[in-house]
């Protein structure tokens, strides 16, 4: 399996929704099911049915998170290095086609924010962008066509 790359804050943020699940979700959906049962007849019984599959449902998410913890590396910023892209380098780019210039910070797909400015590593653009170096063009190729960034600044 692939180690996943994240931030101190995002193995924290990893741990606070498996507890949250297995603390919250899980004790709501058994009383959904004691609920259900309390009903009657099983066989008949939808609300129960629904209430078992969103068990099933809760247990595999929580089970994949674990999966996924399991396979984190918490990565030390003072490790990085900046004189190319990596995982967790903030890099500003110039859109050579529209003249513009964007900002992102490449992240594990589990810490991807767009709005935050945060593209996972296995992005398009993340992966376009990875061990390029500074005032490097960079030709990244997305639904829309062919991009070209250049990279105007590389930094935690």
């Amino acid at each position: 399996m692939a180690i996943n790359y994240v931030t101190q804050q995002g193995y924290d943020s990893l741990i606070e929704q498996i507890a949250h699940l297995e603390k919250v979700e899980r004790k709501r959906i058994t009383g959904q099911i004691a609920d259900a049962r309390d009903k009657g007849d099983l066989s008949e019984n939808a609300e129960y049915d629904a209430a078992k599959e969103e068990q099933g449902l809760l247990e595999m998410k929580i089970s994949q998170l674990k999966n996924t913890m399991a396979n984190c590396r918490v990565i030390d910023p003072k490790d990085i290095d900046l004189s190319k892209v990596n995982i967790l380098s903030k890099v500003r780019l110039l859109n050579k086609k529209v003249n513009k210039e964007v900002s992102y910070t490449i992240v594990d797909e589990s810490e991807a924010d767009l709005k935050a400015g945060k593209i996972s590593v296995k992005s398009p653009i993340g992966e376009g962008l990875m061990g390029k170096k500074l005032g490097e063009i960079a030709e990244i190729q997305v639904p829309a066509g062919i991009i070209h960034f250049e990279i105007l600044e590389i930094s935690l």
